[in-house]
């Protein structure tokens, strides 16, 4: 049986978890913040009309922007109140819940393989150290041979980034490139923010 995420387990004990999560961002958003950074990274560096895999896309902030780009966009994520809210509020990808320890989209209808998936917000972090490398095995899966996933999370999150590259590794992945914001700025052993691009091995 697969081992309970961080979220789930968030969820489980709170019913009005996910509801506040999706208040913070609108918050932030009334704030004037920037909330597509990790999106506009990533169009950047794609051809436009790319299938991308959104893997955690909580309410849709980085697949409703991809897809307004002219991306042909999936969005994945466990929790189900946060995939009706991004199909309200970010029409245009595809939306499903499921857990990316158990991804597989060949079997719902989803066949065509990915040309680059992104997994921002902490989503890493948020897994159950016993899922991570299958997770990231599955994610793999998903993209083709010449694919990039763009990955980022923060430090002081329980998955150090040495470990996370290590099992990254571990699972088919090899680094292209490390930067320590999504505005392309330098990683360093000093960085507490980690923007990993990998490729397949």
């Amino acid at each position: 049986m697969t081992e309970s995420s961080a979220w789930a387990r968030l969820t489980e004990e709170n019913p009005d978890h996910s509801a506040a999560y999706v208040r913070r961002w609108h918050d932030l958003a009334a704030q004037g913040m920037d909330l597509v950074g990790e999106a506009r990274l990533l169009d950047a560096m794609l051809p436009r009309g790319t299938r991308v895999l959104d893997a955690g896309c909580g309410q849709g902030r980085i697949a409703g922007h991809l897809a307004r780009a002219g991306h042909d966009v999936v969005g994945v994520d466990l929790d189900p109140v946060l995939i009706a809210v991004a199909g309200e509020e970010n029409p245009g990808p595809r939306y499903l819940v499921s857990d990316l320890a158990e991804l597989d989209l060949p079997s719902r209808g989803v066949e065509e393989p990915f040309g680059a998936l992104v997994c921002a917000g902490n989503v890493m972090t948020f897994l159950a150290p016993s899922t991570r490398r299958e997770v990231l095995r599955r994610l793999r899966a998903h993209l083709v041979a010449d694919g990039r996933a763009v990955i980022g999370f923060g430090a002081g999150r329980g998955y150090g980034f040495d470990e996370f590259l290590t099992d990254a590794r571990a699972t088919g992945w090899a680094e292209e490139l490390l930067l320590a914001t999504w505005d392309v700025r330098p990683f360093t052993p000093e960085s507490d923010f980690l923007v990993a691009v990998l490729r397949p091995a």
